[in-house]
């Protein structure tokens, strides 16, 4: 099941919303707190620990969390940045009937660190005061557990306003922020578990969860599972590579218009130099870009056509104006260097501007990176869960794009073809053993389909 990603200011609303129809303040803070004792206790047992707290509900969570902790049978001191000034938070402060220390020079560290110094609200750099015996505090620590975000990271943005080290678990409440599926932050968060805390979420930002693939008809027959068409340009190695995959991706029939055979491809694969084959009204998808080179005239040709597209590497270099692909059914599949040649600097977060760039198109726009994002013309946007880092080689977004195009031409929506094919492409790349290649990739496909 999918989970939701909200805002700061969406997570606001929604507990304001939640407190107007009568939940009680301090009973949500309790919730929050109970969670993230448990999910540490999940995770670390009961071990020596120490609670760094703010001033504001973060620290309250940190409060509650610290008294169960000790009831659970942990050893644990807190340690604050002075006293609470949410009204939530001082209640909770209260309940705790040990001493309090202050973050300092002279804190001693401990095997467990809970940080609950500050959440989603944080705009600006944290004091290096705070930070530096906070810094010191989690190196030292074998293992930390980080309250809704580690400190120091911008909510909406992702962006790490003052680095205190990472976390080895994040225990978000109510729902996922942007920043557990954005870089840099995505990588500070550790692993990452949702708490649900009472609030009913709702968005749609969402982290893309296993798809639900079209059902194979007994009945059927091969281009009822969709054909895959592809242009091959300058490098043919590199559609070789897309083809292979839609075709392990479930595509029923897979063709490459190549001026001249391509090795290594599977038989199955069907290889011709017949330009009448575009015209093929069973087309389901047709692929340009991969290894397309300096060859414009493809991705002409390509859009004098009525079949869905998706259009990655080379392709994106020739569209020039993002206007021309008005009225196309597309799934764009930019990289960062691409997305800007296409699009310049959008202003914006990363989900911004991929936002922007679907509104601007009337496409769907699957922004790769450490970070990908999937993003609709009407406004869902989703980030994918986070894979290994040796899926950045050579290779990998051709494979990618390959699958996409495999799950369009059997049937799914373009957006949900997209949010499909990045969550298979990150699974199969889990699948593999490190290093990888992105032939590798393909071979896993089916295990993991």
């Amino acid at each position: 099941m999918a989970r939701p990603i909200l805002t700061a200011t969406e997570m606001r609303r929604l507990e304001q919303h939640a407190f107007e129809a009568g939940t009680d303040e301090y009973a949500l803070m309790e919730r929050a707190g109970a969670a993230l004792a448990e999910a540490t206790l999940r995770f670390a047992g009961a071990r020596e620990t120490l609670v760094l707290v703010g001033k504001g509900n973060n620290g309250g969570d940190g409060y509650v969390a610290a008294r169960l902790l000790v009831e659970a049978g942990a050893s644990v001191r807190i340690a604050a940045v002075g006293e609470p000034t949410a009204d939530s938070a001082k209640l909770a402060a209260k309940d705790w009937s040990r001493p309090v220390e202050a973050i300092d020079e002279n804190t001693a560290p401990a095997d467990l660190v809970l940080d609950c110094l500050f959440g989603t609200g944080l705009t600006r750099p944290i004091d290096e005061d705070i930070a530096e015996p906070a810094r010191r505090l989690f190196t030292a620590a074998r293992r930390v557990v980080a309250c809704d975000l580690p400190s120091g990271i911008e909510s909406d943005t992702g962006a790490i306003l003052t680095d205190l080290g990472p976390a080895d678990l994040t225990v978000t409440m109510g729902a996922l922020k942007p920043a557990h599926r954005l870089s840099p932050a995505m990588q500070a968060c550790g692993r990452v578990a949702s708490a649900a805390i009472g609030l009913e979420t709702q968005s749609d930002w969402f982290e893309i969860a296993e798809p639900d693939l079209p059902a194979l008809d007994a009945q059927g027959h091969k281009f009822d599972r969709g054909m895959v068409h592809c242009l091959s340009g300058a490098m043919p190695g590199a559609i070789a590579l897309s083809a292979h995959a839609a075709a392990r991706a479930g595509a029923g029939y897979v063709r490459v218009s190549t001026s001249r055979m391509i090795d290594g491809l599977p038989s199955s694969v069907v290889q011709t130099e017949d330009a009448g084959a575009l015209d093929d009204e069973r087309i389901g998808c047709l692929l340009v870009g991969p290894g397309m080179g300096d060859i414009p005239p493809l991705l002409t040709v390509a859009l004098t056509k009525t079949h869905p597209l998706v259009l990655d590497a080379d392709a994106l270099r020739h569209v020039g104006e993002p206007d021309r692909l008005a009225g196309h059914d597309a799934i764009l599949t930019p990289h960062e260097g691409e997305f800007r040649a296409l699009f310049g600097d959008l202003v914006g977060s990363k989900a911004d501007r991929a936002l922007l760039a679907a509104q601007q198109t009337q496409c769907v726009i699957v922004y790769k990176g450490p970070d990908t994002l999937v993003a609709a013309p009407d406004g869902r946007l989703g980030f994918a869960p986070p894979a290994p880092a040796a899926l950045a080689t050579a290779g990998a977004g051709d494979v990618l794009s390959g699958i996409i195009a495999a799950m369009r031409a059997r049937g799914m929506e373009p957006f949900e073809a997209a949010c499909a094919g990045v969550w298979l492409h990150g699974r199969a790349a889990e699948a593999c053993d490190i290093p990888f290649i992105a032939d590798d990739l393909i071979a896993a496909l089916p295990d993991v389909m």
